[in-house]
């Protein structure tokens, strides 16, 4: 079986100096807010271009904490409108209704799944506050339109950089785009840890603070709590892993570039759409997301060559029980995204032969 992802191949890459890493963190005692977690934070900040990086405990709280520092700051209120994409995973939702803030809904781009300026223009009101993008799939969100939006009406840019780490808009990093970004390194993503972590980068340095100290119980100094806060902090371990990982990631982004590239020059099944970039440097391929009308035909068919594929996402969180008073909402293109995605494997990992094979099987597909 070709699997999705193969986590144990990927870390092998990096085995070695993991667990030379791993035993030093060990040997030293210090386990929280060390020296680890300051150099990857300096070192992811300067990798993304921005003036700060704050580690947290995964990119639900990196999203959330963004949101509560405005809060904090006074420059959002509850009751709010936080616009995102209608298509997005439920995380990037949930880190707005968590703040008491609301989220308005809008529909992506069919052919590159994220946001377009034209919807986001017609939902702008006096209550909207901050455009919150999400570099779906590996796909850069951002362009110009968005940034003279957020200019002529006063809104903060957030990015929603889970799944984009590394891909680049006019030779600056995703994660550098907006006012603030949260970032996932859950062990699937491109810049992957061994359990859950996430950071946020901003170039805000009241913001960075409000959020360095949010995460960590509300306090600036031990036992003294300014703000009502919250327990998310990215560890010792986790951190030296990701230093490792991230010396890697241009080079393993390349390889997911290569892969796709492949994919698109050589799958011409009529009845599988496949993906196109608005630019090669803008998109990292965390996902290769193919579309067809058959979704279950297709995968039962891959499977039985065995081939691992996955549904990113099968459910938008309007259709979610989670958030039931939407599920009466019509969202034709988010609903259309949702039925028809289906991702085929696309890791650094992955073979030629088996890139091949993944080719060849999805062209003799014969949507039965």
């Amino acid at each position: 079986m070709i699997q999705f992802l193969d986590l144990q191949k990927v870390t092998q890459k990096y085995e070695s100096e993991i667990k030379k890493a791993v035993n030093r963190i060990i040997d030293s005692g210090w386990y929280l807010l060390g020296e680890e977690v300051r150099q990857f934070e300096a070192e992811y900040a300067s990798y993304c271009g921005t003036k700060h990086c704050i580690g947290v405990a995964n990119g639900l709280d990196a999203l959330h904490l963004i949101l509560r520092a405005y809060l904090e700051m006074g420059l959002m209120n509850e009751g709010d409108e936080i616009i995102v994409p209608a298509n997005t995973y439920i995380a990037t939702i949930l880190a707005i209704t968590h703040n008491c803030l609301k989220p308005v809904l809008v529909e992506p781009d069919i052919n590159t799944y994220n946001i377009r300026a034209e919807n986001i223009k017609k939902v702008i009101t006096d209550k909207t506050r901050a455009i919150m993008i999400v570099h779906l799939y590996g796909q850069n969100a951002f362009n110009e339109k968005i940034k003279e939006l957020c200019i002529k009406y006063k809104l903060k840019l957030i990015e929603d950089n889970a799944q984009a780490q590394g891909a680049i808009f006019k030779n600056k990093r995703t994660g550098s785009l907006g006012d603030a970004a949260g970032n996932s390194f859950y062990p699937g993503k491109n810049l992957g840890a061994f359990g859950d972590a996430g950071a946020i980068t901003t170039n805000d340095n009241e913001l960075a603070s409000i959020i360095r100290a949010l995460g960590n119980y509300g306090s600036y100094k031990k036992y003294t709590n300014r703000f009502k806060g919250m327990n998310s902090r990215l560890d010792e371990i986790q951190a030296a892993i990701l230093r490792i990982k991230l010396k890697y990631l241009d080079q393993d982004n390349a390889k997911r570039r290569e892969i796709s590239q492949m994919y698109r020059r050589m799958i011409d099944n009529p009845k599988v759409i496949l993906p196109h970039p608005l630019t090669e440097e803008g998109h990292v391929w965390h996902l290769f997301v193919t579309r067809t009308l058959n979704r279950i035909g297709l995968q039962r068919y891959l499977t039985k060559n065995n081939i691992q594929t996955l549904i990113h996402y099968p459910i938008p969180p309007h259709k979610q029980q989670a958030y039931k008073e939407w599920n009466a909402i019509s969202l034709p293109v988010t609903e259309k995204i949702h039925n028809e995605v289906l991702s085929i494997p696309i890791s650094p990992i992955l073979t030629d032969s088996e890139v091949n094979y993944i080719i060849d099987k999805v062209n003799k597909w014969k949507n039965d």
